[in-house]
């Protein structure tokens, strides 16, 4: 039987690794899969922080991905990475790409934007995924507690505004505070506990 499964995390949670894996490990056995990503840091592909990458389909908001399964003659599987940035539709496509035409998909993304919200595609997929798991790498806030929101920085200024679609990587593996740099101004990421990001606190507060 067909799955929808939806991985969620934070960055650095391991969710591209894992979706780089499961396609290996799929194709390795002759299933029929396509890996989709949607805004990767590395464009149309998909890409882990520690160093391994895949061609991926980029599913822009005008790609249909059931007509895509059924474009390919009927695939066993789908890798949806960067699944927080589809378009709710798509999301729909996906579940009837699972109960039409029995693909198996699995779907890899953050479950909020640095505004603390679900994303879109994140909340379409935890209404209609069959199965959804916590990615269980966890990545810890400055303090030390268990990071949970993804907070944006404007030239290390905390802010809640801006656009909620901007992708970058993350800066060097030694970098324990996990930010990452985007673009000018200075727009970084850093992870988080509840706590700090309600209170607008990261490492490095403003003076």
């Amino acid at each position: 039987m067909a799955l929808l499964r939806f991985f969620g995390g934070t960055m650095g949670s391991g969710k591209s690794t894992l979706a780089l894996q499961i396609h290996h490990n799929l194709s390795r056995t002759g299933l029929d899969g396509v890996l989709v990503s949607r805004l990767d840091r590395e464009g149309s592909v998909v890409s882990s922080r520690l160093g391994v990458s895949a061609e991926a389909l980029e599913a822009g908001p005008e790609v249909d991905l059931e007509k895509l399964v059924v474009s390919r003659g009927g695939l066993d599987y789908l890798v949806c990475d960067e699944a927080q940035f589809l378009e709710p539709e798509q999301v729909e496509q996906l579940a009837r790409a699972v109960d039409d035409h029995g693909v198996d998909v699995w779907a890899f993304g953050l479950l909020t934007s640095f505004q603390g919200r679900l994303f879109p595609g994140t909340a379409r997929l935890m209404e209609l995924a069959d199965e959804r798991q916590d990615l269980q790498v966890e990545a810890r806030c400055w303090c030390g507690e268990r990071a949970t929101h993804n907070a944006r920085l404007v030239d290390g200024v905390f802010t809640l505004e801006g656009e909620l679609h901007m992708v970058g990587d993350t800066g060097d593996p030694e970098d324990h505070q996990e930010r990452f740099a985007l673009e000018t101004p200075r727009v970084t990421y850093e992870l988080l506990c509840r706590r700090h990001w309600l209170a607008g606190e990261p490492t490095s507060p403003p003076a």
